[in-house]
């Protein structure tokens, strides 16, 4: 019985933030999964459906920021915010792409959410014990 602690397996994606980024944009296609289902089999309207798209990035981003915090084991909240940032961007230039949409208050809500979204998982994900 030796006192040696195991070396754990190194993480497959090595870098924090390209782990958040990853892990916020499956947690996106799930929320929209999810808001599809809703849409389709409940008496859920359309026009309330950017307010519930606008949650969904913001717990996108939360998930986000506590797997980049959770890896990066120091600033969290640095780390977090970052990953809302990048993740900000991401939405912004696919929307942008896609239904050629132009910056408006919408998207400055968006990275401020995703912003703070991403800082308080980060927070929460550096304190997280191993």
């Amino acid at each position: 019985m030796s006192s040696v602690k195991q070396s754990s397996k190194p993480p497959l994606i090595a870098s924090p933030l390209l782990a958040g980024v990853l892990f916020s944009l499956i947690w996106l296609a799930a929320g929209a999964l999810l808001l599809s289902l809703f849409l389709h089999f409940s008496d859920m309207k359309e026009n309330s459906l950017p307010g519930y798209a606008f949650l969904v990035h913001a717990v996108s981003s939360l998930a986000g920021g506590f797997t980049a915090g959770k890896r990066s084991e120091n600033k969290g909240w640095y780390n977090g915010s970052l990953l809302g940032l990048i993740y900000a961007a991401i939405i912004i230039i696919v929307s942008f792409l896609a239904s050629d949409a132009s910056l408006t208050w919408h998207s400055a809500s968006l990275l401020g959410a995703s912003l703070l979204a991403g800082a308080f998982g980060g927070m929460i994900g550096v304190n997280m014990k191993r």
